[in-house]
């Protein structure tokens, strides 16, 4: 309704004419609207010329902030109208509201507000609808969880542990000092058959066999030794 009230006290009609008034009428508009100078005026007549200034300023910046194309709008549905109509408009709540209402912009403006409305509704039943669905759902997540989720952490620690076992054994300083062990254990070997050699625990034919062939896995397993030690970095 202001914004109506902002076209019509902005709006001149030049070539609209003003309508007749009596001598009498004008006499009483100015005597209401014109102060006499010989009164001076009064703080409750200050407080109201102060209040009606701050209303112009507060309908100057609303004016400022409607489009040229809605203002055009506006004036194309406000120019046929008569001037009793537009007083109408001014003085009538109701009337005014029905006039905006029948504005194409507001129009759409509803129907958007009625779309966005039924739409959000619409979420809200399906949301309330899944809300069984999201609960089981919820539900077997915490069995799952608890369940069956704990011993596949289980296997997964004990798979963990393997391979850090596995990596223990197969690095390089592992195989280093197996090779090593392995080396000495045939070097043992072959010592404890030369002893039964001089004890006369074996025979000559025997002992050569087996010597040369403990003496052959103890080289060879030293040359692989030595390989070994020479390719991996310290």
């Amino acid at each position: 309704m202001d914004m109506f009230k902002n076209f019509w006290a902005s709006q001149e009609q030049p070539t609209q004419p003003r309508p007749q008034m009596s001598a009498d009428s004008w006499y009483s508009s100015s005597a209401v609207s014109s102060p006499s100078p010989s009164h001076p005026s009064t703080p409750t007549e200050s407080a109201s010329s102060s209040f009606g200034g701050s209303r112009h300023t507060d309908r100057a910046n609303t004016l400022s902030n409607v489009s040229p194309a809605e203002a055009a709008g506006i004036i194309a549905i406000l120019k046929d109208k008569s001037v009793d109509e537009l007083r109408k408009l001014l003085s009538d709540r109701d009337a005014c509201q029905n006039l905006v209402h029948s504005l194409e912009q507001v129009k759409m403006q509803n129907k958007v507000r009625d779309d966005l409305q039924h739409e959000t509704l619409q979420l809200a039943r399906d949301n309330l609808e899944r809300e069984p669905r999201i609960m089981e759902l919820r539900n077997q997540c915490r069995i799952i969880r608890t369940t069956e989720l704990a011993t596949a952490q289980e296997k997964l620690h004990n798979l963990e542990r393997k391979k850090e076992e596995i990596l223990k054994y197969c690095a390089p300083s592992s195989l280093l000092h197996r090779l090593q062990d392995t080396m000495s254990k045939t070097d043992e070997e072959s010592e404890a058959l030369h002893a039964q050699l001089l004890n006369r625990e074996i025979d000559l034919s025997t002992f050569v066999q087996k010597y040369k062939k403990l003496r052959h896995t103890y080289h060879k397993q030293a040359l692989i030794h030595v390989a070994a030690k020479i390719s991996v970095p310290s």
